[in-house]
């Protein structure tokens, strides 16, 4: 028999107004847990423990052991919120539930982690003994995404996911003359260049982006202010900024409106199109720009990357230890092995091309010559994202960015289709974002 899901899922609000009462590393005992708990959205975090994490063997899809601990992989797809809400429906059962059922760890992102980040269900990295010198070689945003409003760090990655400008080799040539990426990198070092350059490419028959949308990250990861201020809803400046540029793009035939992952936004992966370029990380390029199918730029090795007008990250995935986990030590060994250890961290990113969270052995990778990328046409693209990362500051992060970020793009569909006025459009952003959090005022 199907069970009935509960109706109650945390909210930011709620989450902010409850408390768990959290188990310290200090005083687990030596008798901990049999049966360690991990909650995701999909095999990513599971495949880097499977490959790489000392010690860990597959019992079937679902199950592995650590010595003599059972491993359980709760997967549920984030598909319409529902990886959320059922952690969500299991943190609030948390302080009741039976020792193998509790959560012991579980994933975040970025665009949702302070929801879960400023309570106490999650664990502060420091009180399972991780101390700021065994963190000392990550990213400096990839901790301010996880650090509470009171400067406690509660979650810790692998990943470092700066993203870069992706431009098609052959098209650069034919307009700009060169294909190297110092040398493209002149014609997009900032905005009025990235413009300049996007005319060019359109009076050469092509488009400078599949979508707006592409570029969206790279503006809202650099604001100046939250998207909520006291309670009320916040257009940053910046945001606007992309908004005018877009129009102005969308006008002129430069870019066009495609929702990222639709069939038309995806054709540009392909070298019977006519789209220049995108914005991402490694892992976009690497997974998502179908570098195994014939007839793709990537399978031709046909891309390249460079810097690109701004720094901005896309994705990445954080780990949290769950408050009342019977595992702490568990918990501790994993997040260090897995993100603080320089010899696992080189092993994943030869492996599995992940930028990884560790300054030295991205910049020993960054001027190896035998590390390069087959979709890349073989270029080494670690220096250029280390070129950017410091850049990236994430102070402005709010818990209502991923619903404000998307209703945002949604209004402004109409607007650069010209079904809606700017202010139209805007009145669409804020009664969406409203009835999506009926706390917040405009």
């Amino acid at each position: 028999m199907k069970k009935k899901m509960l109706s109650v899922v945390l909210t930011a609000s709620m989450l902010a107004g409850l408390s768990a009462v959290p188990v310290m590393a200090e005083d687990a005992g030596a008798d901990e847990g049999k049966v360690f708990n991990i909650y995701c959205w999909n095999e990513e975090f599971k495949s880097r423990i499977t490959d790489h994490y000392p010690g860990y063997e597959e019992v079937d899809g679902t199950t592995g052991t650590i010595g003599d601990v059972t491993v359980k992989w709760n997967i549920t797809p984030s598909d319409d919120n529902a990886y959320q809400n059922n952690l969500d429906e299991s943190l609030l059962k948390q302080a009741d539930a039976s020792a193998d059922d509790k959560i012991d760890l579980f994933l975040i992102e970025a665009d949702y982690a302070l929801k879960y980040v400023d309570t106490e269900y999650t664990m502060n990295v420091a009180d399972l003994g991780i101390t700021e010198e065994d963190t000392a070689e990550q990213f400096g945003y990839t901790k301010d995404i996880v650090t509470d409003s009171e400067g406690n760090l509660k979650g810790i990655s692998w990943q470092g996911c700066p993203g870069l400008l992706i431009y098609r080799r052959d098209i650069a040539k034919e307009v700009l003359g060169t294909d190297e990426p110092d040398e493209v990198q002149a014609s997009l070092a900032d905005w009025d260049t990235f413009l300049e350059t996007a005319a060019k490419m359109k009076d050469a028959g092509y488009v400078m982006t599949s979508s707006v949308n592409d570029s969206y990250r790279v503006f809202s990861n650099n604001v100046t202010s939250k998207w909520v201020e006291d309670g009320k809803i916040n257009i940053d400046d910046n945001i606007m900024k992309w908004v005018e540029m877009s129009k102005e793009m969308v006008d002129a035939g430069e870019t066009n409106t495609y929702e990222l992952w639709s069939d038309d936004w995806s054709k540009g992966f392909y070298t019977d199109s006519n789209v220049f370029c995108y914005f991402g990380p490694a892992w976009f390029y690497d997974f998502s720009m179908a570098g195994d199918t014939e007839g793709s730029v990537g399978s031709e090795g046909g891309w390249a990357v460079t810097e690109g007008p701004q720094g901005f990250f896309w994705g990445g995935t954080w780990i949290c230890g769950a408050a009342g986990t019977d595992n702490p030590t568990l918990v501790k060994d994993i997040m260090l092995n897995m993100t603080c250890n320089a010899d696992i961290m080189t092993e994943i990113a030869k492996a599995d091309g992940d930028f990884v969270n560790n300054k030295s052995a991205m910049e020993a990778l960054s001027t190896d010559e035998s590390f390069g990328d087959a979709i890349l046409g073989g270029q080494n693209p670690i220096a250029k994202f280390l070129a950017g990362i410091d850049s990236i500051d994430l102070s402005n992060l709010s818990a209502y960015d991923q619903g404000c970020n998307e209703e945002f793009q949604n209004a402004m569909k109409n607007y650069f289709e010209g079904n809606a006025t700017l202010e139209e459009a805007t009145d669409l952003f804020y009664t969406a974002v409203v009835e999506k959090y009926p706390e917040l005022s405009y």
